[in-house]
């Protein structure tokens, strides 16, 4: 029957990643053969070891081990690891057996083929407008290019890059330390298998140089804040042939000094007189132009206040908000009501405001003012309520 993977490394199964790997060193140090050349369990004891931080070290291993026991992690390559796994027991073994024998623990997973080039990442701010109608910018940014001088080879022009005379141009190199036997990534040459004797005054042999590029970048309409668009084979060049990677533009919306964004629906706060708010009556509101509904040319709609308006009473204007990034749907423009106090008046105008004020007040208060009158109403029972407390601890 196995031994518990946990038993073997001697951790408890709530141990930490950092504990895992503290007890996989101590475990390999002491059962490794070369350590230990006159027990002849000692090699087993060691393989033991590595198969169960292979296990433990995985994430999604360890948890179907948990689960299932060993039985979880048959046919998941148990003795195999995953990278994470990988690079840690090469870490681990640079540290106990020397650097060198952790650099042919990881040569194995190096690829001298074609790479894939990198994936780059630019941030790009768009005004409010330009998210609404969409819009065509330019951006620049630095990115490795193929040589154009060597088209890539390396090579000063006229010349072949040459067979690798360490690896004979298979890339790799086979090393041995004790009873291991691992390829290890040729020191020469780096992999490709072969050298540039004569390299390319242009990239200095690299094949490869780094340049400002410019492209033209379409935001589509009604793109939103945080959006990402991906421009596929826009990124870095890929070394030894293999294909670009990938430019990823990352979308920021610039504050509006008018409007704010909610989802689809465009949010702004509009001041209306106090006359208008008390009577009633029509204002303008900004918007933006263009749209399934398109405003006139100055880019403002007429919203109508209700009679009695009070600051903070919204008003929704239908298909007058932000046109949805993918499919036909158009959010609204909603405009909340900012009742505005008069200031600097005339000696007449304080006189007609006087004259109001005498005909809103007394019993019928309630009728013009229902917010004020609710309110000390219940103003009034809380002062009620404190009065009584004060006088009971009297």
């Amino acid at each position: 029957m196995a031994r518990d993977y946990y038993e073997i490394l001697g951790v408890t199964r709530t141990c930490t990643e950092g504990e895992l790997k503290s007890a996989f060193r101590k475990a390999a140090m002491q059962h490794h053969p070369d350590r230990n050349p006159g027990d002849p369990q000692a090699e087993a004891r060691f393989k033991e070891c590595n198969e169960a931080y292979s296990v433990l070290s995985d994430a999604q291993k360890r948890a179907a081990y948990d689960r299932f026991g060993h039985a979880g992690v048959n046919g998941m390559g148990a003795g195999g690891g995953g990278q994470a796994g990988f690079q840690d027991m090469g870490d681990i073994f640079s540290e106990v057996f020397g650097q060198a024998f952790g650099e042919m623990f990881n040569a194995g997973r190096r690829s001298s083929g074609p790479a894939r080039g990198q994936d780059l990442r630019y941030d790009v701010e768009v005004t409010l407008e330009q998210a609404y109608a969409g819009d065509e910018i330019e951006v620049r940014y630095p990115t490795v290019m193929t040589c154009e001088v060597c088209d890539g080879s390396g090579a000063k022009p006229g010349t072949q890059p040459s067979t690798c005379p360490t690896c004979g141009g298979q890339g790799r190199v086979r090393a041995t330390q004790g009873f291991f036997s691992v390829e290890r990534t040729c020191p020469r040459c780096g992999g490709h298998g072969r050298v540039v004797s004569d390299p390319c005054r242009a990239c200095h042999g690299a094949g490869q140089v780094r340049q400002e590029r410019t492209l033209k970048v379409r935001i589509p309409p009604g793109v939103d804040d945080g959006a990402r668009i991906r421009l596929a084979g826009e990124g870095d060049s890929g070394a030894r042939g293999g294909p670009r990677g990938d430019l990823y533009i990352f979308v920021a919306l610039r504050p509006h000094e008018l409007f704010e964004r909610d989802g689809l629906d465009l949010l702004c706060t509009v001041p209306v007189p106090m006359v208008t708010a008390a009577l009633g009556g029509e204002i303008d509101a900004p918007c933006l132009n263009a749209g399934p509904k398109p405003c006139e040319g100055d880019c403002k709609v007429k919203v109508k206040v209700p009679e009695g308006a009070q600051t903070g009473k919204t008003v929704r204007l239908k298909g007058r908000g932000m046109p949805s990034l993918r499919g036909r749907e158009v959010g609204d423009l909603v405009v909340e009501l900012y009742v505005e106090t008069p200031t600097n008046l005339t000696a007449r105008q304080r006189e007609l405001i006087c004259e109001l004020s005498e005909t809103c007040t007394g019993v019928h208060a309630e009728h013009h003012h229902p917010r004020h009158a609710g309110f000390f109403s219940k103003a009034r029972k809380f002062w009620d309520g404190l009065t009584g407390a004060e006088e009971s601890r009297v």
